[in-house]
């Protein structure tokens, strides 16, 4: 087991993490359960994002990236990556819908951050299935890829969207988790877990190992409200399904910071 302690008129502006704070809530209140059906409906969006790793002195770090008080994922830190345009499935064939996602991170990337990364290059890590029920879904998948070289030696060598990205930084994850822990930057659930995931990494080369030999790891989300707010479960959780005995547990705490990561 694992357990992480990572308006009305005149109204101050809503900070990022109160939007996330909302957004997570309504999407606890707003949720049905799962069908078949949700795994692979074809009408909701696919998106790919590429996690960017690169070693250094004190641990791995990842590239995030801020975005715009506006649009998606309004004031979060995220990594580089967008919904599929009709070039990313060309040429994707039986691969289908993972191979348009990798294509898409790559040019995500590119046009974020001016980084060149082949599609071939990434690793694939997850693919996440937001709640069913929820006005707006975005089937997403995340891949891995190493920045190595003159492109790994910090954000000033990167060219920034300047209407997608507000700042970069290149951190650990473990910080990242602690900081959005204290309330010091906002991170999305998927993104929480990716870092969380990557936190024990001792190398890029580890972790793109570790994770070619776990496989996908799939996250059909069910979201729910408990006593402490709202809660994320998983397949291997006892509850994912309906309230049930066993004490299986694959759940993300998102009530209150820190949040609070359980599987077991």
């Amino acid at each position: 087991m694992s357990t992480s302690t990572a308006g009305e008129p005149g109204a101050l502006p809503e900070s990022a993490a109160d939007r996330l704070a909302r957004v997570l809530a309504d999407a606890a209140g707003s949720s049905r359960p799962r069908v078949a059906e949700d795994r692979d409906d074809p009408a909701v969006p696919v998106a790919g994002t590429a996690v960017l790793l690169r070693d250094a002195p004190s641990g791995i770090e990842a590239l995030l990236l801020e975005r715009p008080s506006r649009g998606s994922f309004a004031g979060a830190w995220v990594f580089p990556g967008g919904k599929l345009e009709p070039g990313d499935a060309e040429g994707a064939g039986s691969a289908g819908e993972e191979a348009a996602a990798r294509r898409a991170a790559a040019r995500e990337t590119r046009e974020e951050t001016g980084l060149d990364v082949e599609a071939t290059a990434l690793t694939t890590l997850s693919r996440w299935d937001p709640p069913p029920g929820l006005p707006l879904r975005i089937r997403t998948w995340f891949f891995l890829a190493e920045i190595s070289g003159d492109h790994a030696s910090g954000v000033d060598d990167l060219v920034l969207a300047p209407e997608e990205v507000v700042r970069a930084q290149w951190i650990r994850p473990v910080e990242a988790l602690a900081a959005h822990g204290r309330g010091e930057l906002v991170l999305y659930p998927p993104t929480w877990v990716t870092l969380h995931d990557l936190a024990d990494a001792t190398s890029v080369e580890h972790a793109v190992a570790s994770t070619r030999m776990a496989g996908i790891r799939r996250y059909d989300t069910v979201a729910r409200t408990g006593p402490d707010g709202s809660v994320l479960l998983w397949e291997e959780d006892a509850e994912y399904l309906a309230p049930a005995s066993g004490d299986a547990r694959h759940r993300l705490e998102i009530g209150r910071l820190p949040w609070r990561y359980l599987r077991r």
